[in-house]
């Protein structure tokens, strides 16, 4: 579902995300195969109801949980793997390979039988291999990140000792510690995490310094004025100021908190922020404060974010592309201005029309609609899928459906 968009660097590739967790004998599909690239520099909106498996689907890109099923990249790098896909595609294939086998009967060839077997063997054979790789990725993709990051310095260091010639003593002394740095940097320290609760989220027997240094200390950095100079540009950066430092959590309003936690996430220049409805804990006139901190944020560090939300309006106006997610599933994703004008899945009708209206007299007016899947479609016979009904346009649907979302949109939406 990758869209034409050659010149943007994909920052973030979601693939076949699974998200499964046991209940007794019965299994919980929080997100099941979903796909999504973010690029670098936007915002990617995430909507739905509570308990569509938004906030699990941050969860699970960042590694809280270890995934199911499907493969996450970000920056070309396979952080997330999960074996499910891999372990349906073996059921799969013996399930096929004993149908074939008894319409062969008894006295099939033994040359075919042969072949059946081993057409079966083979891809177990692939499958198992896919599965090691998926493993080997998902435990050892932060070894791999800062292998990289040591090669890469050491070619810069390299190329500049050239260019300066033998005046190269402290620029060696440089290198060395950034060296050292990277070989305990990670790749998640690229990805951070910003929480809907902003009192949970914070330990009371930390100071803010503890707080929004401990990434720094954790990272290897050693030098204490250095930190203490990085926790007060952070804070400085969402609005708060050096006295804060000293401070306890129960000692700010919620409002404080939550940059606390913008502070905490970004001290490590992180490349990608997952905001998992960082306003929906705070006061009104507190929410348009922070939603306006996140966006200078991210026009003054070039953040990318992810942000997860179910209000609507909000997302609307932060928000590039917007993914509308229900029941573990996306039923529609496009940009922002498009999804606004031209809704077409009935839950995405659903949620716009429940966004309030500040004219009383429209409030008035204002219908809600009311999704109900089963009334709305009929997949007996044609299962759905996410298809492209216009350019960059995705809506899940099946045959009938994508035909009548593109003459709605052939006839300007209505």
């Amino acid at each position: 579902m990758a869209e034409n968009k050659n010149d943007r660097e994909v920052l973030l590739s979601v693939q076949h995300l699974q998200q499964y967790f046991k209940m007794g004998h019965q299994t919980l599909k929080a997100v099941d195969d979903i796909n999504f690239d973010i690029y670098r520099g936007e915002v990617f909106g995430l909507v739905g109801e509570s308990g569509c498996g938004k906030t699990t689907t941050g969860r699970s890109i960042i590694r809280l949980y270890n995934i199911t099923g499907g493969s996450v990249y970000f920056k070309g790098q396979r952080i997330c793997a999960g074996i499910n896909t891999y372990k349906e595609a073996i059921a799969e294939a013996k399930r096929d390979c004993r149908r074939r086998l008894a319409e062969l009967g008894d006295k099939a060839d033994p040359a075919k039988t042969a072949q059946l077997k081993a057409e079966y063997d083979s891809i177990v054979k692939a499958q198992k291999a896919e599965i090691e790789s998926a493993r080997n990725d998902q435990k050892n993709c932060n070894k791999i990140y800062a292998r990289r990051e040591v090669e890469r310095l050491r070619g810069e260091y390299e190329t500049a000792v050239s260019q300066k010639g033998a005046d190269s003593a402290a620029l060696a002394k440089k290198y060395k510690e950034e060296i050292r740095l990277a070989k305990k940097d990670r790749v998640m320290n690229k990805m951070q995490m910003i929480f809907q609760d902003p009192i949970a989220s914070l330990d009371p027997r930390m100071t803010v310094r503890e707080i929004v240094s401990e990434g720094l200390v954790i990272r290897g950095i050693r030098d204490k004025k250095y930190i203490d100079e990085q926790v007060y540009k952070v804070l400085d950066l969402v609005g708060l100021v050096p006295e804060h430092a000293g401070r306890y959590p129960h000692e700010f309003s919620g409002g404080q908190r939550q940059r606390i936690g913008i502070a905490r996430a970004i001290v490590l220049n992180p490349e990608l922020i997952i905001a998992d409805e960082p306003i929906s804990a705070l006061d009104v006139s507190i929410q348009a404060q922070v939603i306006n901190l996140l966006n200078d944020l991210r026009n003054r560090l070039g953040l990318t974010i992810l942000f997860i939300a179910h209000d609507l309006s909000v997302v609307k106006y932060f928000s590039d592309r917007i993914a509308v997610m229900y029941f573990g599933k996306f039923v529609e994703l496009a940009s922002s201005d498009e999804l606004f004008a031209h809704p077409l899945h009935p839950y995405t009708k659903s949620l716009l029309s429940a966004i309030p209206l500040p004219d009383p007299k429209s409030e008035k007016k204002r219908q809600r609609m009311i999704y109900n899947p089963l009334a709305e479609h009929d997949y007996s016979v044609d299962q759905p899928s996410m298809r492209e009904v216009a350019p960059n346009h995705f809506v899940r649907c099946n045959d009938a459906e994508f035909e009548r979302y593109q003459k709605i949109l052939a006839n300007g939406g209505e």
